[in-house]
């Protein structure tokens, strides 16, 4: 090769490693110099300011002075490859400061995610305090399962570690008239069973069923296995017609609530609150207890109202006959 085109060739690769530098320099630079920025975020196209990009200390400040290299097309576009969804948000968070936030979980996370990746901290602390005061309501909010098949019930009771308490309401199984007071002492066992929701939410799993075939029953569960049951319905037996009586025992269905709380946290283990031979707390009048399964099996408390009542047709004032 001659010395000419030796000369030649080297002074052409002079100039294209002069024209590489300064295009590498040109991308070193970042954006100095520039006061708008054309921002391609993922086919998501965004223009503001090198103002705005700089009020925090974050990955886009970096990008404006340099210390990010970024991949700038021909047309002027800062191309960044990030899902540009909610890169509009992170945008009014730097130029506002706060910015109002979704309550959907999955979409705060996804703003987390980014405010994470462009290191915009303000908007992380935000997300996160959003995220927790959401995780705060959601915790105080009492949800009651409804019972829709007995494969259910049995799934559900079997696998939860807390105390289980059921009330079954089914007025649709009544065959026959309600008594005067009746309606009032159905509603009164509803309304006990929200307040018991509401004083012991969280330690005591509360469930209804409105599938079974007891007019008003509330059952209590520990371990899985029943331990006490509480019917408020009874058949009256009037002279003309039959007619469905409910009562409402609040007192034994609340001691049979706080009954329930020695199996909290697997503490009932062993413990029993009846002896061998079933006695426990003492019946009140009108009722009647039918013990469960004898043997080596634990026995359920079954607390019923009297079952079978009959009026005889003297008058007035005349002593009332009992039938069990």
């Amino acid at each position: 090769m001659s010395a000419e085109a030796s000369v030649g060739s080297i002074s052409a690769d002079s100039s294209q490693s002069a024209a590489c530098r300064d295009t590498d320099e040109h991308g070193n630079r970042g954006l100095l110099g520039s006061k708008y920025v054309k921002l391609n975020v993922g086919g998501s196209l965004h223009y503001t300011t090198v103002q705005t990009l700089s009020k925090e200390e974050s990955m886009l400040r970096s990008i404006c002075d340099g210390g990010t290299e970024v991949t700038i097309d021909s047309e002027g576009w800062v191309v960044l490859d990030r899902c540009g969804r909610h890169f509009g948000l992170v945008l009014n968070f730097l130029r506002d400061g706060s910015v109002p936030l979704p309550d959907d979980h999955k979409e705060m996370d996804e703003i987390l995610k980014e405010a994470q990746y462009y290191r915009v901290q303000g908007l992380v602390q935000q997300c996160l305090s959003a995220m927790q005061k959401q995780k705060d309501v959601f915790e105080t909010v009492c949800r009651i399962p409804m019972i829709t098949s007995a494969k259910e019930e049995q799934k559900m009771i079997a696998t939860c570690r807390k105390p289980v308490v059921k009330l079954q309401n089914n007025r649709g199984n009544n065959k026959y008239s309600y008594t005067s007071n009746s309606d009032d002492n159905l509603l009164k066992n509803i309304e006990l069973f929200d307040k018991l929701v509401l004083r012991f939410n969280g330690r005591v799993l509360f469930v209804k069923d409105v599938l079974g075939d007891e007019i008003c029953c509330w059952s209590f569960y520990g371990e899985g296995r029943k331990i006490a049951e509480v019917c408020c319905t009874s058949i009256v037996y009037a002279t003309e017609k039959k007619q469905t009586k409910v009562e409402f025992p609040e007192a034994r269905i609340f001691e049979e609530t706080l009954n329930i709380l020695i199996y909290e946290n697997n503490r009932g283990s062993g413990l029993h609150l009846l002896d061998s031979k079933g006695s426990g707390s003492s019946l009140g009048a009108g009722q009647s207890e039918e013990e469960g399964a004898t043997g080596g099996e634990r026995r359920v408390r079954r607390i019923h109202v009297r079952r079978h009542i009959m009026h005889d047709e003297r008058g007035h004032g005349q002593q009332t006959v009992y039938k069990d």
